[in-house]
């Protein structure tokens, strides 16, 4: 599978907010992501890092 866990950076801190993304869009300083189970979810931030071998996607808070 090729899919990845979202978090999004607060501070120093991980938080978990999606897992099993599979798509990613940036669209105006939104981060639309899509999981393989159809749940969607929005937030506003920028990607920091996709660690794609660790299935790890930070979005930094903005």
């Amino acid at each position: 599978m090729c899919e990845a866990n979202a978090y999004l950076l607060k501070g120093d801190t991980e938080e978990l907010i999606m897992e099993a993304v599979d798509i990613v869009e940036n669209e105006d300083g939104m981060i639309k992501m899509r999981n393989i189970f159809g749940e969607q979810k929005t937030v506003r931030g920028t990607i920091k890092k996709m660690a794609l071998v660790d299935h790890k996607i930070l979005i930094e808070e903005q």
